[in-house]
């Protein structure tokens, strides 16, 4: 046989092997039937007036006919001491909704409250989105082995190690992931926005934090927030963690209950509640003498049909907030963590210039991001938007020890990274939940949010633009010659970069590269 006939069959044969190593894979990746699943929806909020939460919420709500009570959790410990401290007042349901939730100092407090609840008899239901849950398999699944918890996994990975399999045989699923977050209880309150479950969000982090925006609501669109959270909870992309899960038993549940209880009783978390029992919140939840902003609140989410690619376009959060917001006539200042606004969102904040309508943009700056392929996307659009008359800021990396002083950052609280997703139309309207201004955001992943209409809190959100942004945030200008330069104010003057700031060759090398890519689509 000549070597060239040789090398064709060589060649035959890794191809063949190829395909029967994908088939197999693809035979071994195919995700459990959803016949038989239990069905369960939210407890009506007239049946839950009789809890303790309701005693105290129905009473109010009832003098505020058809609007909603928000308070806006800013500071990151009081955003964690109102999910800690509603858990511990449940006394009918929790509907707990999170794209991460991390088994640290944060996570393992909100695991024993949980497990407190369920003990009470309290009935709780956890939709995870599956991407982040790698590692944690045992842990979930002595969660759902509780009698009073069931736990279900969004677009879940049927081979649980190595991940990417799951990429390689069925990408298109795999790459839509639930963004959504919300933390609901007994029907009669909730707490929405960009907050995951993870110390970096709470400040309980020493190297890690976020500079975050949460809402607390108590009123109409609480029902609004169960009933959404009921969709997903049914939809065709939730997995009972028991059909992708092996079971840990009654023996991996206690074994589950000791390790929580113990991890309490660590320094660090000792630390850390301590912490919180001094937060602003604690006090007036506990004295019933919180402070609410009413308004006329609208929930807009995404079809969970977006997980697999089937929503139509009327069914999408973008198109919910068109229609809610309408077109804004005097201002526009937005907060994205992640803000790619491709072609499309350029030309509408350009011509909103054209039509006098002042547009300001605060994201994170090169040295404060956490995902550096995500501002090349930003980048890549940054001229346009400064040559069509767009303010853009960019937020600094806090000094000092994350998540420690609330003077430090922007929206009330210290962060290396900015990670709110909000934003106020004409001083009238606020946005305030998960969607980032991205196109993972728009096309991909799911979203939530709350549409406020409260010019006390849009106000607020200017307010921040006009005294914490300018203090914290490099803007970006362009000079006669048409160069990019920032300004940093500080105590001493301002100083002026023509370049980005505080970034190595290097950082900025990958930025650029990645800029030339045609991956915007997927940022």
């Amino acid at each position: 046989m000549s070597d060239s006939i040789c090398g064709r069959v060589l060649r035959q044969m890794r191809l063949s092997a190829l395909l029967l190593l994908v088939t197999l894979l693809t035979a071994c990746t195919n995700l459990p039937p959803l016949e038989g699943r239990s069905t369960t929806y939210a407890m009506p909020e007239p049946l839950t007036r009789d809890t303790r939460l309701g005693r105290v919420i129905s009473p109010v709500v009832q003098k505020h006919s058809g609007e909603s009570g928000i308070y806006a959790l800013r500071d990151s410990r009081d955003a964690f001491a109102a999910r800690w401290l509603l858990a511990a007042a449940a006394e009918s349901t929790l509907d707990i909704q999170y794209y991460i939730w991390n088994d640290d100092v944060t996570g393992t407090m909100l695991y024993k409250a949980l497990l407190d609840a369920a003990d009470r008899h309290v009935r709780v239901r956890l939709l995870l989105d599956d991407i982040n849950t790698d590692g944690r398999d045992e842990k979930i699944a002595a969660l759902d082995a509780h009698p009073y918890i069931e736990v279900r996994l969004f677009n879940p990975f049927v081979v649980r190690s190595p991940r990417w399999i799951g990429y390689i045989t069925d990408f298109s699923r795999a790459n839509r992931r639930m963004h959504n977050k919300s933390f609901t209880v007994d029907n009669q309150a909730t707490v929405i926005g960009g907050r995951n479950i993870a110390d970096e969000y709470f400040g309980a982090s020493e190297n890690t934090a976020f500079a975050d925006l949460d809402v607390l609501a108590v009123g109409p669109v609480v029902q609004d927030v169960s009933m959404d959270f009921d969709r997903y909870w049914s939809s065709a992309s939730s997995y009972p963690a028991t059909r992708v899960l092996d079971s840990v038993g009654p023996a991996g549940l206690e074994r589950f209950q000791h390790e929580v209880n113990a991890a309490m009783e660590s320094p660090v978390t000792l630390e850390y509640r301590q912490a919180i029992t001094n937060s602003r919140i604690m006090h007036a939840l506990e004295e019933g003498h919180l402070e609410l902003v009413w308004a006329n609140t609208t929930m807009v989410s995404d079809d969970p049909a977006k997980g697999l690619g089937r929503a139509k376009d009327n069914e999408l959060l973008t198109d919910h907030l068109v229609e809610v917001i309408g077109q804004p006539q005097e201002s526009v200042h937005l907060v994205s963590p992640y803000f790619v606004p491709v072609e499309r969102g350029t030309r509408m904040f350009t011509d909103m210039e054209q039509r006098g309508v002042e547009v300001t943009v605060l994201t994170n700056a090169l040295e404060a991001t956490d995902v550096a392929a995500v501002h090349a996307g930003y980048a890549k659009r940054r001229r346009e938007l400064l040559e069509g008359g767009v303010r853009l800021f960019e937020l600094k990396r806090a000094p000092g020890a994350p998540g420690r002083s609330k003077e430090a950052g922007p929206l009330g609280s210290s962060g290396v990274s900015l990670h709110a997703k909000t934003f106020a139309v004409d001083n009238d309207k606020l946005f305030v939940g998960s969607f980032n201004f991205d196109p993972r955001s728009a096309q991909l992943n799911t979203e939530l949010g709350f549409i406020i209409e409260s010019p006390e809190l849009a106000g607020t959100l200017t307010d921040v633009f006009n005294t914490d942004v300018i203090a914290n945030a490099y803007e970006v200008k362009l000079d006669d010659d048409g160069d990019m330069y920032w300004l940093e104010r500080t105590d001493q003057g301002v100083i002026r970069y023509d370049q980005e700031p505080n970034s190595g060759l290097l950082r900025r090398g990958v930025v650029s590269f990645v800029s030339l890519l045609p991956v915007e689509w997927m940022l």
